[in-house]
């Protein structure tokens, strides 16, 4: 069996970004001198939430990914979906980064993420039944 290298792809890139979330809330950390929390910064909590919501989003969609890149669906359609998740993923980690509330980067980065869940989780179960 191949490496799956699309979603290594995908994966190594999420890795980059979740870095860069992390390394945004540890330079806020340092500035606010908070150890744990926010404490009271909205800016820290902002940049806390966008590195946790990456780190809960992230994994079951390169998990979806990795399994239909495993059981043989179209490179172009691996690729389409990897793109749509962390370009999703993207948007909405700008969006929160930009307000506290609603955003356009939220609210289409939380669509991107959701239509490739759906997308993904209908193709494997499809999969199963065909």
């Amino acid at each position: 069996m191949p490496f799956p290298l699309i979603t290594g792809l995908y994966a190594g890139l999420s890795l980059l970004l979740v870095l860069v979330l992390a390394y945004r809330v540890v330079a806020s950390r340092r500035a606010t001198r908070t150890g744990l929390g926010a404490g009271g910064s909205l800016a820290l909590e902002q940049r806390i939430r966008a590195h946790g919501n990456a780190v809960e989003y992230l994994p079951m969609g390169l998990l979806g990914l990795l399994l239909l890149e495993l059981t043989g669906h179209s490179a172009w359609l691996v690729h389409a979906l990897g793109a749509t998740l962390l370009l999703g993923r993207m948007l909405h980690a700008w969006g929160l980064s930009v307000s506290a509330g609603t955003s356009q980067g939220r609210l289409l980065g939380t669509l991107l993420t959701w239509l490739a869940f759906v997308a993904m989780a209908v193709l494997m179960v499809w999969r199963f039944f065909r």
